[in-house]
């Protein structure tokens, strides 16, 4: 009887939690701003600057290689095989139609039990001289942390690079076309593209991933912003917003919180002409798109070999 009793109050209890969750959800205490101001989440002060040090910052002196793009590829420290699968593939050429590429990946601290059996990142910046660690724990709730690492990377070591692309593990980068698409681009140095979200509205509900409470975000709408899966900057730009970090605090939705600095700043995002470059889902591989696109996200390291193969081989059909 008593367990009975204990299993009827637990279904209880857990339906009460249930409504009143929805009810939270649904019925906010918090009201919602209608009038946005993006100077809310301005201070004056610059109080927002993390001064995590920098654990493997690489050998690469931009100044020597005069970079015509730097690629920064946010990675955790178990993806070892996705960073071999771009190593050997997108990542491998260094120079596209008579312009310098870089391409580097940026990593936080894993935990010992991540570290332990895996070749450890000190040896694979020894291996390959593209790897760069900062000192904070590597986990997704720090991912605004690791972008604010990519901006200030690229102003404080490489303001010399003209264009600045941060990207994903998990995306497959159509290296040739992206440079030849910012050769053909004629773009401003306030200039950022990627896969454009416009009147994106927050999520309150469970998924924790894009869920953001009203205390750090409190409009109904996000400003315009780029999906942070694969975004392109100039560099001037790049520096103004690392800048501009400074003075916002981070919220956990990296590319909003990109968002918000640029609209801050007064600067909007280009949305490209050709839907077809950007893909913020995985797409059927087709040898002419692949061909075609810029970056496509959702992509396993086997994939991403496997893909990059059948673009590049010479007897493929060609593509009108």
């Amino acid at each position: 009887m008593a367990a009975k009793y204990l299993k009827r109050l637990f279904c209880g209890l857990s339906l009460v939690v249930v409504i009143l969750l929805t009810w939270y959800m649904a019925f906010p205490s918090h009201s919602v701003i209608k009038h946005k101001n993006w100077m809310y989440f301005y201070d004056y002060e610059p109080v927002y600057k993390p001064n995590f040090p920098f654990i493997l910052r690489e050998r690469i002196t931009c100044e020597a290689h005069n970079p015509f793009l730097v690629i920064l590829v946010i990675s955790r420290p178990t993806e070892v095989k996705a960073r071999q699968a771009i190593r050997m593939t997108w990542g491998s050429q260094k120079s596209w139609w008579g312009k310098e590429v870089v391409m580097l990946f940026l990593l936080g601290r894993g935990t010992e039990k991540e570290d332990l059996g895996a070749l450890s990142i000190r040896d694979e910046s020894i291996l390959y001289g593209d790897t760069i660690q900062q000192d904070f724990l590597d986990t997704y709730e720090n991912l605004t942390l690791k972008t604010i690492m990519v901006f200030r990377w690229v102003t404080e070591f490489c303001p010399s690079a003209q264009y600045m692309m941060k990207t994903d593990a998990d995306v497959f980068i159509n290296t040739g076309n992206l440079v030849k698409f910012l050769l053909n681009s004629n773009a401003s140095e306030n200039f950022m593209t990627g896969y454009p979200l416009v009147e994106n509205h927050p999520h309150r509900g469970f998924h924790w991933k894009t869920y953001i409470s009203y205390t750090d975000y409190p409009f109904s709408v996000y400003p315009p912003y780029c999906g942070g899966f694969a975004y392109i900057l100039d560099t001037k730009l790049a520096r103004k917003v690392y800048e501009m970090m400074s003075h916002v605090k981070p919220i956990r939705l990296e590319d909003v919180y990109v968002g918000i600095c640029l609209n801050i700043l007064g600067v909007g995002i280009s949305i490209p002409n050709d839907d077809k470059l950007f893909f913020l889902y995985k797409i059927k591989f087709d040898v002419c798109k692949y061909k075609h696109l810029v970056a496509v996200h959702g992509i396993s390291p086997q994939e991403m070999i496997t893909f990059w193969e059948k673009i590049t081989e010479t007897t493929s059909v060609p593509c009108h």
